[in-house]
């Protein structure tokens, strides 16, 4: 195992954990457009990224937990410029005129034409719910000495999803949807995120035991500078 502050010996799994993140926020962004009742519980509404996007805390915990909060804070950067990426991708498609004979661009843009306001709730709701839930999770693991992961996982969260829930619903449908719509999407999307959470405690511990043996990893960020704007591994 690598000592404390020390970057991982291996990295052979960190690309396609970093693949799987930035694509659940991708997907998530588009998702989102659509708000979801769950069936049998009628007051138990969500917007639809929220059946994808706790996966990426998840890989959040695990990459902090496993690669430390430096190589997480670069890869959080990462998934920033994708999403912004995609808003734009997706908004030249639709206001691009359609080639003869399709009649589907009326729909079409009115569903597409709405992520731009989305992924800017998702990248501000996502800068700032990720970039804490990772400065609480790396703490954590300091003042813990790396005990209770299910502690911290599910403190970083708690922390995490709650700032992501309220500025992404807000930023994103604030005006669009009736206030009190608001207001429940915001109240369920934190409860469900975080229950999905503690729900894949298992798992994580799972993952992160794999890894640690894998990647010979156990950083603890004991000197890390915690700037999100610094992009230095340190």
């Amino acid at each position: 195992m690598s000592t404390p502050d020390s970057l991982p010996a291996s990295r052979r799994w960190l690309a396609p954990i970093t693949a799987v993140f930035c694509t659940v926020l991708v997907i998530s962004n588009v998702s989102a457009i659509k708000p979801l009742s769950i069936p049998g519980l009628p007051f138990v509404l969500m917007d639809g990224g929220n059946l994808l996007f706790p996966i990426s805390y998840i890989f959040g915990d695990i990459l902090v937990e496993v690669y430390g909060y430096a190589q997480s804070r670069r890869i959080i950067w990462l998934g920033f410029v994708l999403n912004i990426f995609a808003a734009g991708a997706f908004s030249l498609v639709a206001v691009l005129p359609p080639a003869p004979g399709w009649d589907m661009q009326e729909a079409f843009a009115s569903i597409l034409l709405q992520t731009p306001r989305v992924v800017l709730g998702s990248v501000v709701a996502f800068w700032c719910g990720s970039f804490l839930n990772a400065w609480v999770m790396a703490k954590m693991k300091v003042w813990m000495s790396g005990r209770h992961l299910w502690m911290r996982t599910i403190g970083s969260t708690i922390a995490g999803e709650g700032i992501d829930s309220l500025l992404f619903t807000a930023i994103a449908f604030g005006g669009v949807w009736p206030l009190a719509l608001v207001a429940q999407v915001i109240f369920w999307n934190f409860i469900l995120k975080t229950s999905y959470e503690i729900v894949a405690t298992p798992l994580t511990y799972f993952i992160v035991r794999r890894l640690k043996h894998a990647e010979h990893a156990d950083p603890f960020d004991t000197h890390t500078h915690f700037s999100p704007f610094r992009l230095k591994e340190e």
